[in-house]
């Protein structure tokens, strides 16, 4: 297959690079790594493949991802791809490079795949009902693509050439006044091999603390309902799964008290194995469940923990 000739790679997330550079790989033959931060951000783009690492540093600690969209632009020469985590950061810094290089940008693309030197992306529309598909002409091509899209690519010996970019000064600069550590634990689920899910059919949030107990045991990390997020506010927003949440693509996603929206499904329902604890025979979690269990989460819950812990 005939591949583009250049990709430039760029993650404001360590945990997303892996994937972000495979997907580079697999649609051009040169890698082309931006990189902000110290000498072990070079490494570790060059043992996961990156031809070159274009380095940004760190020269002010107060930058915003955004304000390197002047320096990337004056790096990217000629045709290609441009591929980056669909953080909101990275959308954001998308967004000005689309104008910046004239290019058409993509986001959130689940699928993406070559059309001679165009690319065809994929993605959802209409609240995940849907798929809607773009093919993208211009030379140059801006997609933030959703985790679980490639497998990530496996660090080997380093390599590439790292190279200095010098910063170029953004006219309409955001200045960084102060920063705030943010309440709340910093979690990827977008990247966890296993994932319980909470739903309102949790009943309370003494449950909540021992479905906690069980993520511990199943080494498993903790996501949600919007309602549980946005509603209750018995979680962080970052561990809102679904449409306009995180993405996943785990090994195994169980669900306690989920109804199985599809708002919520779209974002689970490409996990390896999914089980659902519920009440109600006629949830529709039970369409996508590889196993189901109907019960009472308030007796269920306690005997998995104890089924565990034996």
């Amino acid at each position: 297959m005939t591949k583009l000739t250049n990709a430039w790679v760029f993650c404001d997330s360590d945990a997303r690079l892996a994937d972000v550079i495979a997907g580079a790989k697999a649609l051009a033959d040169k890698v082309n790594v931006f990189v902000v931060g110290g000498e072990d951000k070079i490494t570790q783009a060059q043992v996961l493949g990156a031809d070159k690492v274009l380095y940004l540093g760190d020269k002010d600690a107060s930058r915003i991802v955004e304000d390197y969209a002047d320096t990337m632009a004056s790096a990217i020469d000629g045709a290609g791809l441009v591929l980056m985590a669909n953080s909101r950061r990275c959308k954001a810094l998308a967004s000005r490079l689309g104008i910046k290089l004239n290019a058409a940008v993509f986001n959130d693309a689940s699928e993406i795949a070559l059309d001679g030197v165009a690319i065809q992306a994929k993605h959802m529309v209409y609240g995940g009902l849907a798929l809607g598909e773009e093919r993208l002409t211009s030379d140059i091509k801006v997609v933030t693509l959703t985790a679980g899209v490639f497998e990530p690519a496996q660090a080997g010996e380093a390599q590439g050439e790292a190279v200095n970019v010098a910063f170029v000064e953004p006219k309409g600069q955001i200045k960084c006044i102060e920063r705030r550590v943010k309440e709340g634990e910093s979690v990827d689920l977008s990247v966890a091999k296993k994932v319980i899910g909470i739903g309102n059919g949790i009943g309370s949030q003494e449950n909540l603390a021992v479905a906690g107990k069980l993520a511990e045991l199943m080494g498993a990390e903790l996501g949600c309902t919007r309602p549980i997020a946005e509603t209750e506010k018995w979680m962080e927003k970052e561990r809102y799964i679904g449409v306009t949440g995180v993405m996943l693509k785990p090994e195994t996603y169980l669900a306690l008290g989920v109804s199985g929206q599809i708002q919520h499904v779209v974002g689970v329902n490409t996990a390896q194995t999914i089980l659902a604890v519920n009440k109600d025979k006629n949830a529709p979690i039970f369409q996508y469940a590889d196993y189901g269990l109907v019960g009472d989460i308030n007796k269920v819950l306690p005997a998995l923990v104890k089924a565990l812990q034996a």
